[in-house]
């Protein structure tokens, strides 16, 4: 079997990689995320992955794959949650190996590594702990009754609370870390958890968050990662809001607020309401509009920018309409356009922001407002010409010199001359005037996450007839694969087209065909159209004959590697120059390859050439 070496897979023993696909059930697995209906032997549901009326998304659960006959989604247990839950293919074996409760063995790993992933757990754990100890304050303790009371001002209900593990830190110096400390963790681990802060000139550790209303941070699977606290007395502190610091397991400007709960609306609306806070955040969630995320702060990085794109082609920001919101966005455009994400603007009325206008007009007012965001250009092209100096040639120019800055980040040179046109016809400038004033930012180097995205991109490989036969025998039929494997293979399939590379790819492995958990192992080392072209094949019924149709499928082959250099020699004699022992060495090969192509048997079965 092929070793793991692609930047999607890490470096885990393929017996162990197989041992967990055999311990995961696809359809135990896929039917956690969403209700299956038995059909016969397999079992089918609406496409996760694409919307559609009619069910076209099947498991087998004898084959142990998923495809969807709609969109061309499919293969294993591990391709199935890494698309579902947007995670890389580390992160899907993982999951499902702490599913099955199977130790992956770190064999590979440096002490210095040890070290790290084993804080890392003890890290989530304390975190986890530190949220339910929160929760536990804000729902039960007499301390947090003025949260309690702070957050039916503001509309939160105590089952909200409960969905999104709101809690209290009560205001004292050092009940979170008495709590911790009585559950077995250790000074280091509290010092690196940045729930602590630490007396100068002292190793005296004391809560960071006190008297504040607390909200979890998680990462994308759901696991606590960091805080955000907010203060119920603005009088007792300058800091409305106090965030985690940067940890081990919290780097602000990689954590979007709120994507554990929202990707999955996200990928259905293939859009994202960015909001400014938490607050603002869960109001609108809970009030029914969910396709929205919060990044750690009001302006996009380059990173969340990137995330994004995973999961949707649009993004409305939806900041306050005072200066800072209009900043707030003005600094996120250049990282969301440089994942071609299309921008709007939700204009908000004045003294508003989405949690008040829900609570005050309801989710459908919000959405309606959504509904009418406009395109970034278009919206900064209007709110700049309400100002009172726009009339005038000084302040074109600015607001021309403003645009271009922004129509610089376009990276699409069609979208960037479409958006330039119109700028151009309301700010009654010359097409040619403006374009000068374009400054391109400079190129960013090509990232080593570039590359995983590039290697994860879906791209299905076409077999004609009778590749797809002798695929399917070579992934089934132990009988079929050794006589294949018997023969010249490597020259045959030597003619570089993707359907004899992935015919290659799999007689080059060493799986077994009679095992679906072993051809799933397989699978899960190819890239995702590969994946998907072959579990597409896996359904198919067996021919009675396996070999018999194998020898057709491959002589099927051998006449076509003949022709091919049959038809390379004929062309080679009609070059000039050629003197006439050439021609007659041409010559001789044609013949013997004539002779090689009248030994082929004839077809059995005329289905392997159909």
């Amino acid at each position: 079997m092929p070793a793991f070496d692609t930047p999607r897979v890490p470096k885990i023993p393929e017996e162990i990689v197989e041992q967990i696909a055999a311990a995961n059930d696809i359809v135990e697995v896929i039917g956690s995320y969403f209700p299956l209906k038995r059909m016969g032997g397999t079992y089918k549901a609406l496409c996760p992955f694409h919307s559609e009326r009619s069910p076209s998304f099947t498991v087998n659960p004898h084959r142990q794959i998923f495809k969807c006959f709609g969109c061309g989604a499919g293969g294993s247990v591990f391709r199935f949650v890494m698309d579902y839950e947007h995670i890389d293919f580390i992160a899907a074996v993982r999951k499902l190996a702490q599913k099955a409760n199977i130790q992956i063995p770190e064999a590979e790993m440096s002490e210095q590594d040890h070290q790290n992933a084993g804080l890392r757990k003890r890290l989530l754990a304390l975190h986890a702990e530190a949220a339910e100890f929160f929760h536990t304050c804000l729902m039960r303790a007499p301390a947090g009754e003025a949260a309690r009371d702070y957050l039916k001002r503001r509309g939160l209900a105590a089952e909200v609370a409960k969905a999104w593990k709101i809690g209290f830190a009560p205001d004292a110096w050092d009940a979170l870390l008495a709590h911790a400390q009585s559950n077995g963790f250790k000074p280091d681990e509290l010092a690196a958890s940045g729930l602590f802060a630490q007396k100068e000139e002292s190793d005296r550790l004391y809560d960071r968050f006190r008297g504040r209303v607390m909200f979890p941070i998680c990462n994308d699977t759901g696991e606590v990662i960091a805080f955000s606290g907010r203060v119920l007395n603005a009088e007792q502190s300058p800091a409305k809001y106090v965030n985690s610091p940067e940890t081990m397991l919290f780097k602000k400007g990689d954590v979007l607020f709120g994507l554990h709960k929202s990707k999955r609306a996200l990928i259905a609306k293939k859009q994202a309401i960015v909001c400014e806070g938490q607050v603002d955040l869960i109001t609108a969630f809970e009030a029914g509009v969910q396709n929205v995320i919060a990044p750690q702060g009001t302006a996009f990085t380059e990173r969340q920018a990137r995330i994004l794109k995973r999961y949707v082609d649009e993004v409305v920001l939806c900041f306050d309409s005072d200066a800072a919101g209009e900043k707030a966005a003005e600094r996120s455009l250049p990282q969301l356009l440089s994942q071609n994400l299309l921008v709007r603007c939700a204009e908000m009325p004045v003294g508003e922001d989405p949690d008040s206008m829900i609570r005050s007009r309801g989710g459908e007012a919000f959405a309606a407002v959504i509904a009418e965001s406009r395109d970034f250009f278009d919206y900064q092209l209007e709110r700049n010409a309400k100002k009172p100096d726009f009339a005038t040639p000084r302040g074109k120019i600015a607001v021309a010199r403003k645009m271009a800055e922004f129509i610089a980040r376009i990276p699409d040179a069609v979208a960037r001359e479409t958006v330039l046109n119109n700028t151009s016809t309301r700010l009654e400038v010359a097409p040619d005037q403006l374009r000068t004033l374009l400054k391109r930012p400079p190129s960013r180097p090509r990232s080593e996450e570039d590359e995983i995205l590039d290697a994860q991109a879906v791209e299905v490989v076409a077999l004609d007839q009778t590749q797809q036969w002798l695929t399917l025998l070579l992934l089934r039929s132990p009988v079929a694969r050794a006589w294949v494997q018997g023969q010249s293979w490597s020259r045959v399939l030597d003619d570089g087209t993707p359907g004899c590379a992935l015919l290659v790819k799999i007689l080059e492995s060493d799986f077994r065909a009679d095992d679906p958990a072993s051809v799933n192992t397989f699978l899960s080392s190819l890239d995702a159209g590969d994946e998907a072209t072959l579990s597409s094949l896996l359904d198919r019924r067996l021919p009675e004959d396996c070999k018999s149709f194998a020898e057709d499928c491959w002589h099927d082959l051998e006449r076509r590697d003949i022709a091919r250099r049959r038809d390379a020699l004929k062309a080679q004699s009609h070059s000039p120059g050629l003197g006439i022992e050439q021609l007659a060495e041409i010559n001789t090969r044609l013949i013997e390859l004539q002779r090689q192509l009248a030994a082929i048997p004839p077809p059995g079965n005329p289905r392997a050439l159909e």
